[in-house]
């Protein structure tokens, strides 16, 4: 009882102090708020609303019980989760955060996982995707291609370990009814009897399908967006108030120890707050060196921001996952990927920009296809989002007059 009146109390005075910056720097929360908006409206909708529509579909369809049971054997031994964790993983990697955690949650809705099943695959499902590290802050924060490949393969690699480390967490338990694990040369056959079975649980026409699955993305779209606006805001007031600066000296003494420059902690702890915004700032640093800030930022997008965070708590609170697994998780990712792009940093980095390899490099198809898709996600963003919007308004009015 006492601990629930304090935290509520604490609760009521971080609110009142933030309302009362907000009156106090009015220009400084509206600008901060426009720069969230427009990432928002411009990169994070449009990126992400075709993922969330295709994944819902294909959860209706069967198909994540389906690639489920093929991935059984694979999934299961390695992270101890069930197979259709593996198109959850995909599908968090393509698409990005939040993606992971709101497909976890879905399959625990559908009780296809278990909630230590569930808790140990949002830890390593939620990353960033491949076009926004090669992309936006590869090419678009530090004009440097080969960067990308470093910061891409300390991710993911980074990821692979936290799933590998979460295999530990939670005690053994039964497995599902439903996962059954058919003899090799049967396993197609049943993966594709469960993929029919689950369609036929399924009653509703595919329009009313489709409209289900726009509806809710959008939801959750508007939702994560709330969170990016917001933390925009809270980290601009941090800023004013100079509460990052006296952070900042707090724990300059730390990264002396380490060999860091003091010039990075302020864009780090900004980092912290939102990745994208900290991202920026720590490439527009001057005077540290490029390994320095690579690391930093390495930490960055694997620790996901309070933002992102914020958003997957959220998602995560609609079922009984835990967050602390996840929060876990997320410190755990960012010391590796740190740890690792110093590892990676002569073999991914110094030897390719040798001589002419950088040019070589750089324009390869395998990744030069990310930057064109990245600068027509930001020519094109603005009129899928507001056209989504529309189509959403629309059928809600529809639903409501029904």
């Amino acid at each position: 009882m006492y601990h629930s009146r304090l935290k509520n109390i604490l609760f009521a005075v971080v609110t009142s102090l933030f309302a009362f910056s907000l009156m106090v720097y009015p220009k400084a929360a509206f600008e901060s708020s426009l720069t969230g908006l427009n990432m928002w409206w411009e990169i994070v909708f449009p990126s992400l609303l075709p993922f969330f529509i295709i994944s819902e579909l294909l959860i209706c369809f069967g198909v994540v019980r389906f690639v489920g049971v093929l991935l059984e054997p694979v999934m299961r031994p390695l992270f101890r989760v069930p197979g259709s964790g593996g198109f959850v993983w995909a599908m968090g990697i393509s698409s990005g955060f939040p993606a992971g955690a709101k497909l976890t949650a879905r399959l625990r809705q559908e009780k296809e996982i278990s909630r230590i099943e569930a808790e140990r695959l949002v830890a390593f499902t939620n990353c960033s995707n491949p076009l926004f590290i090669l992309g936006a802050v590869a090419v678009g924060f530090f004009h440097n291609a080969e960067l990308g490949v470093l910061l891409a393969a300390a991710h993911y690699i980074g990821n692979i370990f936290v799933g590998f480390t979460m295999r530990f967490y939670g005690s053994p338990e039964p497995r599902p009814r439903h996962i059954f694990t058919p003899r090799p040369e049967n396993r197609l056959i049943h993966a594709l009897n469960r993929m029919h079975q689950v369609r036929q649980m399924d009653s509703r026409p595919f329009g009313q399908q489709l409209g289900d699955a726009v509806k809710h993305s959008i939801q959750t779209l508007l939702m994560i967006g709330g969170f990016i606006l917001l933390f925009s805001v809270l980290n601009r007031m941090l800023t004013e108030f100079h509460i990052t600066m006296f952070m900042a000296a707090i724990l300059s003494t730390f990264t002396t120890l380490i060999g860091f420059a003091q010039v990075l902690i302020p864009p780090f702890l900004s980092g912290m707050f939102e990745i994208t915004l900290g991202s920026k700032l720590i490439s527009e640093t001057s005077g540290p060196g490029l390994l320095e800030q690579a690391v930093l930022v390495s930490f960055v997008l694997a620790f996901n921001g309070f933002s992102v965070q914020a958003q997957v708590a959220s998602i995560l609170a609609e079922t009984d996952i835990r967050f602390k697994p996840f929060l876990f998780a997320r410190v755990l990712h960012g010391f590796i990927a740190a740890i690792l792009t110093i590892i990676l940093w002569k073999p991914l980095y110094l030897n390719q920009t040798k001589g002419t390899a950088v040019e070589t490099f750089a324009s390869h198809p395998s990744i030069s296809w990310m930057y064109e898709a990245w600068n027509h996600l930001l020519s094109l963003g603005a009129l899928v989002t507001f056209i989504s919007l529309i189509i959403f308004i629309v059928m809600h009015l529809r639903s409501l007059a029904q």
